[in-house]
């Protein structure tokens, strides 16, 4: 076991481990902002769905229910644009970090192969390449990367953790790019639904990849829109030379869905009106803590969409994350996604909204 534990990095939460118990002592208790973890219920109609399926005692397909292969094409045609979009186009997975963490191993990546990713980035993206013993390299723009080697480019729009939005001709220039080179391109759109100052566009849209899947997968997961973490649900859908192998390896792994969650998720990505309501929820958070930051001495960079506020007061990240662990709020210093973000925290609103208002009045 130690041959692959020490592959891995630290586990960077663990150092925020003090702050938490500062925060935790604070008399009004603590605020946590530190994850974007969803803590509103989880819709009506997926419960009702989910309990409906509960009596399957038999094993669920890795591919999932023809309803549910309807479900995720019905879903990607109508709301990322996409056309000509089959049962061969996607593929249910166990979440999405499973996904990052284990896909360069599934690709058959290894010594000699490298992987790319955002210079502010979600840390499994590396965890993913450290596993298969492939090498990693971050970018500002992919474009600029040598292609030799490259087997795998991670794009992330809108960013974790920075709410960055990459525009259609930025990712039309890029998958372009990655074509010439014949470079996979795996785009992280998990945030997609949650453009608040920008309108997300996936590489699935034909005005970025010219109507083509060659080469491109999309990688969408139902923990953010609709509530659902605690179910792991999420998707993959492009390129289906590429989907199939992937199926054949998950199939052997058993790495399958289970029945009642796909059940709830055919009826999650059938209701718009949960998604909207949920929306409405985290433009007000994002809102009062926002305006609670800024009026605190923080600059809000970038966070035109996703889940969180990118902020800085042009020190330490960990100077920041003391200062607000004694008002009794804790928050994820930059670092943890990168040297870039050293400067910066990431501010969750993914809190209840009496925690946002005790938040705000801290600030304040």
């Amino acid at each position: 076991m130690s041959a692959v534990t020490d592959r891995l990095p630290a586990f960077p939460w663990d150092k925020l481990t003090p702050y938490k118990a500062t925060a935790s002592a604070h008399p009004g208790g603590i605020v946590d902002l530190s994850v974007g973890t969803p803590v509103d219920p989880v819709p009506e109609p997926i419960q009702k769905a989910l309990i409906a399926a509960a009596d399957s005692p038999g094993y669920p397909t890795v591919w999932g229910t023809p309803e549910l292969r309807d479900a995720l094409t019905g879903w990607v045609e109508r709301r990322l644009g996409a056309r000509g979009v089959t049962h061969r186009h996607v593929l249910p997975i166990v979440g999405s970090k499973e996904l990052v963490a284990w896909l360069p191993t599934q690709l058959g990546l290894g010594p000699g192969d490298r992987v790319a990713y955002p210079r502010l980035a979600y840390p499994t993206y590396e965890v993913g390449a450290r596993l298969a013993r492939a090498g990693y390299e971050v970018y500002d723009d992919p474009t600029d990367l040598d292609p030799e080697g490259l087997k795998l480019l991670w794009l992330n729009s809108p960013s974790n953790p920075t709410g960055r939005v990459l525009s259609q001709e930025e990712l039309t220039r890029i998958v372009a790019w990655a074509r010439s080179h014949g470079v996979l391109v795996f785009s992280d759109e998990c945030y997609l639904e949650l453009g608040w100052e920008a309108d997300p566009v996936s590489v699935l849209h034909p005005d970025v990849n010219g109507g083509s899947y060659e080469g491109i997968v999309a990688v969408h997961s139902l923990s953010k829109r609709s509530n659902l973490a605690g179910y792991r649900a999420a998707f993959l859908a492009g390129d289906p030379d590429v989907l199939a192998p992937l199926l054949e390896i998950r199939k052997h792994g058993g790495m399958m869905t289970s029945a009642p969650t796909q059940a709830a998720v055919v009826a999650a990505l059938g209701d718009d009106e949960h998604v909207r309501v949920q929306r409405e929820r985290y433009a007000a958070r994002r809102d009062a803590l926002r305006a609670a930051l800024t009026g605190h001495g923080f600059r809000i960079e970038h966070s035109e969409a996703s889940l969180y506020l990118w902020a800085t007061r042009g020190e330490s990240c960990w100077e920041t994350v003391a200062h607000l662990a004694g008002l009794g709020i804790l928050v994820a210093p930059g670092d943890f996604y990168g040297e870039a973000g050293a400067n910066h925290v990431r501010v969750a609103f993914t809190a209840t909204d009496e925690r946002v208002r005790e938040a705000v009045q801290r600030l304040s």
